[in-house]
C-alpha cells in the first residue's frame, strides 16, 4: 500500500508498519481472538449459513415433498465509522532533549532527522493502540462525544437477542414445611460468591456443540482471573503454590484475561483470526494516499500537527454462540423472565 506523507522525510515503509500496529494492535488482535477485515471503505457483510435436520428413513423414490432441512442464509454487517487522531506540537520543544537529532539550518519539522520523527510517531502509535484496544471491547457509538467512536464487541453481544444469558445468582432451595420436598427457589436469589462458582454455572450453559470447538474461549477481566487464581492457590493440595500462577484454563477451556475487559463479566464464545471465529472487526485507513498528515498548523506559526484518519467497527457472527454471565452492579445482560 503506497502512502504519501507531506512535509516530512519519514520513511514510508516503516510508516506502513506503524499504521498496521495502530489500526489493529490491541489485545484481541495480539491474542488471535478476533478476525480483522481490512480495507472496508463502506460496508462488509459477514455471511451466515445454517441448516436444518436432514436425515430421514430410506425411501425408494423420494419426492420433493420428502425434502427435509433448509439452507438458511443471512448476513450481519460491519459498517466502519470515521474517527481520527489529531495533536499539535512545537518542534523547538525537542531542541534540548534530542541534541544529536537537532536539525541543521532553519528549524522546521521537515528537516528534523528521521530518528526524531520515528520517536514522535511511535509515541502516537502507542497511544492510539491503547485507546483502540478499549473501544474494540467497550465502545458504544454516538453521534457526539469523543469517547463514542464505534460499537465494541460487548455492545454487539448485548444487542443480539440470541445470546445465551446465564443468571449471576444461584437459587436457594428451602425445604417445604412438613413435606420433605423441595420448595420453589427463594427470591431474591443469592449471587455466586466466587469466580469458580460463576465459571461452573457458565460452563453448564455452553451448548455441547461449542464445547468441542478448539476456538472456544472464556473472556474475563484480569481482576477476575486474579481472584480465580487465588481461589485455586488456596487449594494447595491440587494447585500451584503462592510462587506460581495457575494455568489459564477451566475444565479444558482456555481463559483469556484482558486488561480492558470489565470486571464481573464472563463471556464464552468461539475466538480466532480465521473466518470461523465469532468475533469480527472491520478497519480502514481512510484515504490511503494521505493517512497520516504532518504539517504546519499555521503558515506564520511554529506549531505542527499530526492527523490520522481511520474507520472501524466490530460485530459478532452468531448470537447463539455467545454465553454470558454479567455479575456487574448495573448489568447489560439480564436473564429474560420465563413466560
Amino acid at each position: 500500500m503506497a502512502i504519501n506523507i507531506g512535509n516530512t522525510n519519514y520513511n514510508g515503509e516503516v510508516l506502513e508498519s506503524l499504521l498496521a500496529l495502530a489500526a489493529t494492535g490491541n489485545e484481541l488482535v495480539e491474542r488471535g481472538l478476533i478476525h480483522i477485515e481490512p480495507n472496508i471503505s463502506y460496508k462488509f457483510s459477514i455471511p451466515r449459513l445454517k441448516t436444518g435436520t436432514m436425515l430421514q428413513k430410506h425411501k425408494e423414490q423420494p419426492q420433493d415433498g420428502d425434502s427435509k432441512g433448509n439452507f438458511n442464509y443471512s448476513e450481519k454487517e460491519l459498517n466502519p465509522v470515521d474517527f481520527m487522531a489529531f495533536t499539535t506540537f512545537n518542534p523547538r520543544s525537542f531542541e534540548r532533549i534530542w541534541r544529536i537529532w537537532q536539525p541543521k539550518g532553519p528549524l522546521v519539522f521537515a528537516e528534523l532527522p528521521e530518528e526524531g520523527q520515528n520517536a514522535l510517531l511511535a509515541e502516537l502509535a502507542k497511544q492510539v493502540k491503547f485507546e483502540l484496544g478499549y473501544h474494540f471491547i467497550n465502545g458504544v457509538y454516538a453521534e457526539s462525544g469523543d469517547t463514542n467512536l464505534f460499537n465494541g464487541i460487548i455492545y454487539r453481544m448485548a444487542e443480539d437477542v440470541d445470546v445465551i444469558v446465564v443468571s449471576p445468582n444461584k437459587s436457594e432451595e428451602i425445604p417445604a414445611s412438613g413435606t420433605g420436598e423441595t420448595a420453589v427457589p427463594a427470591v431474591p436469589a443469592v449471587p455466586y460468591t466466587n469466580v469458580l462458582e460463576r465459571l461452573k454455572a457458565l460452563r453448564k450453559k455452553i451448548p455441547t456443540t461449542l464445547r468441542a470447538s478448539s476456538g472456544l474461549r472464556i473472556l474475563m477481566s484480569i481482576a477476575d482471573f486474579d481472584a480465580y487464581d487465588d481461589e485455586l492457590t488456596a487449594r494447595h493440595a491440587k494447585n500451584s503454590d503462592d510462587t506460581e500462577v495457575n494455568a489459564k484454563r477451566y475444565k479444558g477451556i482456555t481463559l483469556e484475561p484482558l486488561a480492558n475487559w470489565p470486571d464481573g463479566l464472563l463471556v464464552a464464545t468461539i475466538c480466532g483470526m480465521g473466518y470461523d471465529t465469532n468475533l469480527w472487526a472491520g478497519v480502514n485507513l481512510q484515504d490511503d494516499m494521505d493517512v497520516i498528515k504532518i504539517g504546519l498548523l499555521e503558515n506564520a506559526g511554529e506549531r505542527y500537527f499530526f492527523k490520522m484518519l481511520m474507520k472501524a467497527d466490530t460485530q459478532i457472527a452468531f448470537g447463539e454462540e455467545v454465553v454470558v454471565m454479567d455479575s456487574r452492579q448495573n448489568p447489560q445482560f439480564t436473564v429474560a423472565p420465563e413466560a
